[in-house]
């Protein structure tokens, strides 16, 4: 009898350990199993005949070179042109004012022509070529004795301004390393963006602005001439409501 009872339960015991270890390897064979993302459909995207960025002259073609004044209003205040996408999906914006010189522009070409596919992605340039004149004088010259002669020339930029396009049948995680190594490289804050992370920037300081609860905006103050602010307030202050600093984005401020 004892015999009999060992025998059952031995293979009652054999039999769930046998189905124990097929659903074990079951288990792993679903565990295996991977579910991709539908590709992206870029059938609508055309690509332009020159998909390399273009060679930028170092000095402006010009019959008689003139010289100008400094003019810091050329990079403060937020860009009223170039802010937007035109064909391309991604892009580089500035983060603040400030001025390119053709090394910059010239390492910008070389890197990103030399880095991304040509068949498959183009890039656009939405900054001009240099133009503003920058003049100083010789080592060692004694002060006066007029404006210095033009020693080179320089692009001015703004907060928001798109300085590169980049587009075609390519997704963001592709062009981004590229980009951001170019974004580190220019004289002020830059940023890599898409047309949805542009979108959603701008959107979120309009709601910043819509939905503030303070009611002692810097517009209603300067506007009400509370403590006599207005003596200490420039007409680029009252222009742009305190929310830039010079050539920088003053950030909070709504």
């Amino acid at each position: 009898m004892i015999s009999f009872l060992k025998l059952t339960f031995g293979g009652l015991a054999s039999r769930t350990t046998g189905s124990a270890g097929l659903q074990n390897h079951l288990k792993i064979l679903s565990a295996g199993l991977k579910t991709y993302d539908q590709p992206p459909d870029y059938s609508d995207v055309v690509l332009p005949e020159r998909t390399k960025l273009k060679f930028l002259n170092k000095v402006p073609n010009l019959k008689k070179a003139k010289k100008e004044m400094k003019r810091l209003r050329d990079i403060q205040g937020p860009a009223k042109k170039a802010n937007a996408f035109t064909s391309g999906q991604y892009g580089i914006v500035a983060l603040g004012g400030g001025y390119l010189h053709w090394g910059h522009l010239e390492m910008m070409r070389l890197t990103i022509n030399r880095r991304l596919n040509p068949r498959t992605t183009f890039a656009q340039w939405r900054v001009d070529a240099p133009h503003k004149p920058i003049t100083r004088k010789g080592l060692g010259q004694r002060m006066g004795g007029g404006k210095g002669a033009i020693d080179h020339y320089v692009t001015p930029v703004r907060y928001g301004g798109m300085i590169i396009e980049v587009g075609g049948r390519c997704e963001l995680g592709e062009v981004e390393p590229v980009l951001s190594e170019v974004a580190k490289k220019l004289p002020f804050p830059a940023k890599v963006v898409s047309k949805e992370s542009l979108a959603a920037m701008q959107q979120e300081e309009a709601e910043k602005r819509l939905n503030n609860q303070n009611p002692w905006t810097f517009q209603r103050v300067a506007a009400s001439n509370m403590l006599g602010i207005r003596k200490v307030l420039s007409p680029f202050d009252l222009r742009y409501h305190g929310r830039f600093a010079g050539k920088f984005r003053v950030p909070g401020r709504v």
